[in-house]
């Protein structure tokens, strides 16, 4: 028993520099998934964290341990997307009927950023929140799986999309 006690405090110390060290990033990337809504990227960056204390264990050292939780945020955000689709189609037309009846106010700087970036494909959305982060373009190919000159490719894509987006609502 005093190793198990030892193996314990040892992933919880872990845990915790995890924690301090990544949830901003990780909150960050979140609100680019939920259009900015603070509550929604707090309860998906628990979750985030949830999973992650449930797979230290299963941690092998084979990448760095942000790029390890980039991975977790990535699967779970995809996750959330695929569980809450149907949701949001629901949510998007009285979205609309809102925003055509009364004005929105933005709530801080981002707003529209969060929103455009709400707009892209689940893959888009990912891979510019991590170039938000300012991830090394190394790590966020490793992440999503593509070549590093694929990678350059779809920023630029996205990034010219998310001008012409913004471009439009001013």
């Amino acid at each position: 028993m005093p190793h198990l006690k030892t193996k314990d405090a040892t992933n919880k110390a872990l845990f915790d520099s995890l924690y301090k060290n990544y949830y901003a990033m990780v909150l960050q990337m979140c609100l680019g998934y939920v259009k900015g809504n603070q509550e929604e990227a707090k309860d998906l960056t628990q979750e985030i964290f949830i999973n992650t204390w449930n797979a230290l264990e299963k941690f092998k050292g084979a990448s760095s341990y942000k790029t390890w939780i980039y991975r977790i945020t990535v699967n779970t955000c995809l996750k959330y997307i695929r569980d809450t689709k149907s949701k949001t189609a629901a949510t998007l037309e009285v979205s609309e009927l809102k925003s055509s009846q009364e004005p929105e106010i933005a709530t801080n700087d981002y707003s529209s950023l969060y929103l455009a970036i709400g707009q892209l494909c689940e893959i888009d959305r990912l891979i510019i929140m991590l170039v938000l982060e300012e991830a090394d373009y190394d790590d966020i190919s490793e992440v999503m799986g593509i070549s590093a000159v694929n990678l350059r490719v779809k920023i630029h894509r996205i990034k010219k999309n998310l001008k012409k987006q913004l471009k439009n609502d001013f």
